[in-house]
């Protein structure tokens, strides 16, 4: 091949795959942030295998990371690949079926040993045939011995020369489709600054000669470039899910001038939160590692009756041992905010898929009659806000918030306009600190329904909290029949008075039609990029998505009383199908679900659609 071309493209998806130690994560990672710089819409989706440590060079073992990047806002990270980088026959064989028809695939011609061959479960010596791969371009350089030649001169083991062999991988990537080599390159050199320079500059070596290679031996037909996105004016990060929760609670503690407290125990995938508030005792923060949940949500709530802005963060299987005491956040009226990053379940389960399969937990699952808020987000970038708003909503209402993300937004990152805090509303929490005349009730309420505030230590303002049923003005412990029956429905009340508090119900498309798509949370980019494609054909088909989910917003009903038929899309059995078959029973209501671990595809939610319209 004498000559490669160069073509513009709108948008691609690469997915980076090897075994969990191959730095596929990074190298991701490196060059979704090359993009994001360059201007362009990215959107991306780590993909971590279950096990810990996995055998190497097994199926079980794969760790992925794809990338979505394109001349406009990327919704999602894309169904099938343009390129795919496999480290491994492993990684080549565990993601075939995400190949393009006309993908190319860059596989390390060093792999192809027998015993790799073995692990990964070829019958044969020839996975491209095998794999029947005769009909993509294949290129199959050896990066491992590449790499080691390239590193020669600085004397490294062979250990820490072979680790570098992703950065060759990288390389090639960045001359396949033009992006700068100089942020990759700084980030390498700060990473290893202070523990190793010489590390820093064989990775360095490594892009450039994976670069080299690609530019010197014409193995691809083309290279690509990719326009920048024309997004809204302003300052742009690369954000993940997980940071931008954290980030946004940070907002939350800010605008109502509280400390912001954390009590967690570590749990995948909800860890980075936790680890990302650590980061800020600059700006306040305490946080405590817990020995186990349940220690990390009943800190949380000691440092809400205290006068923190409280937080608790969590996965599924945390949120089943946080059930009791967030009963009694409940029972006190404390505000609290609980994140649930859900993950494929029951018990353990897949702990690095994503799963939307929490949701009648944090519905239901305490004893009683023990009602909260539920917020859910839909983007990485979106997990900002809706974690501000849990805790505004927490702390203005007096009560409890679960606010559910999932493992596929919280890894995922993409470009986030970041928020003047001018442009967010002051959060007033009922906070008393002057007993009124007459003695201070501490169940007296206001019209929001919340009751106030009052931190221990101020004269005048003693009182008791406690999971026993309480008096409904006074706060001490009362058997009362009749009080009962009134306190659980004064909060179920203030729940549902938090409906006045958020905003109406939005549809995308009209308001009328033959096919509503409902869906919520972090299923929103895939709901939405399916809708679209309809909606391009003339189908008259929209999307109803949620944020808002206990209570829910303002004109629900309306919206779907325009349409024929409705569908609800989510990542488990049909959970927020049934919650709406109580809520709003006048419907009827159409599922398409998934359980696998692994998020919607555009194309079988259109294909799903198009049936319907028939």
């Amino acid at each position: 091949m004498d000559k490669t071309l160069e073509k513009e493209v709108h948008d691609v998806v690469i997915r980076f795959s090897g075994d969990s130690g191959d730095g596929m994560q990074l190298t991701g990672t490196l060059f979704s942030d090359t993009s994001a710089l360059l201007g362009n819409g990215i959107s991306t989706f780590p993909d971590y295998p279950a096990e810990i440590r996995a055998p190497q060079g097994t199926i079980a073992g794969v760790s992925g990371f794809q990338v979505h990047f394109g001349d406009s806002r990327q919704l999602n990270p894309g169904d099938y690949c343009d390129v795919l980088v496999a480290m491994n026959p492993a990684a080549l064989k565990a993601n075939r079926k995400w190949l393009k028809s006309s993908a190319t695939v860059i596989l390390d011609g060093d792999s192809l040993t027998e015993e790799h061959l073995r692990k990964a479960g070829f019958k044969t010596l020839d996975p491209l045939a095998e794999l029947n791969l005769e009909g993509y371009n294949v290129v199959v350089p050896d990066i491992t011995t590449m790499t080691r030649e390239a590193l020669k001169e600085l004397g490294l083991d062979n250990k820490t020369v072979v680790k570098c062999k992703n950065m060759f991988a990288l390389g090639i990537c960045f001359f396949l489709y033009n992006r700068p080599e100089d942020h990759a390159k700084k980030y390498l050199e700060s990473k290893f600054a202070k523990k190793n320079p010489l590390i820093a500059e064989a990775n360095k070596r490594a892009i450039d000669a994976g670069y080299n290679y690609a530019a010197n031996t014409h193995q691809f037909a083309n290279t690509y470039t990719v326009a920048p996105a024309k997004l809204q004016k302003g300052t742009y990060r690369s954000i993940s899910g997980n940071v931008a929760t954290a980030w946004g609670l940070l907002a939350a503690s800010e605008k109502s001038g509280l400390p912001l407290f954390c009590g967690s125990y570590p749990i995948t995938p909800a860890t980075v939160i936790l680890e990302e508030l650590a980061k800020r005792r600059d700006l306040g923060v305490k946080t405590v590692q817990a020995e186990d949940e349940i220690a990390g949500i009943c800190t949380a709530i000691g440092a809400s009756f205290a006068g923190n802005f409280a937080v608790t963060t969590t996965s599924g299987p945390g949120l089943s041992l946080k059930s009791e005491a967030l009963g009694l956040a409940v029972m006190t009226e404390l505000p609290l905010v609980v994140v649930d990053v859900q993950r494929g379940g029951p018990s353990t389960g897949l702990p690095t898929k994503t799963e939307q399969s929490d949701l009648q937990q944090a519905l239901y699952g305490r004893n009683g009659e023990c009602p909260v808020v539920v917020l859910a987000a839909s983007s990485p970038s979106d997990c900002f806000h809706y974690a501000f708003e849990a805790g505004r909503i927490a702390m203005e209402h007096m009560t409890p918030v679960i606010l559910l993300t999932d493992g596929f937004i919280a890894n995922g990152s993409e470009p986030w306009r970041i928020p003047s805090m001018a442009d967010y509303p002051a959060i007033v929490p009922p906070i008393v600190n002057e007993a009124p005349e007459g003695g201070f009730m501490p169940y007296a309420r206001n019209e929001k329904l919340a009751r106030g505030w009052a931190f221990p230590g101020k004269p005048g303002l003693e009182h008791r909290v406690g999971g026993l049923e309480k008096d409904a003005l006074k706060g001490s412990i009362s058997h009362d029949p009749a009080n009962h029956q009134l306190m659980v429905k004064t909060r179920a009340a203030k729940v549902a008075k938090v409906a006045e508090d958020i905003p109406a119900q939005t549809v995308l498309g009209d308001t009328t039609g033959d096919l509503l798509v409902v869906g919520w949370g972090g299923t929103r980019g895939h709901l939405q990029a399916a809708v679209e494609r309809l909606q391009a054909e003339g189908r008259k088909v929209s999307l109803c998505h949620f944020n808002y989910i206990d209570p829910l917003p303002a004109g629900v009903r309306e919206i779907f009383a325009g349409f024929k038929r409705i569908v609800v899309c989510e990542l488990n059995e049909g959970q927020f199908a049934n919650y709406l078959r109580g809520q709003l029973q006048e419907f009827a209501y159409e599922q398409y679900n998934k359980c696998e671990g692994q998020p919607f595809t555009v194309v079988e939610l259109v294909e799903n659609f198009e049936s319907l319209l028939k």
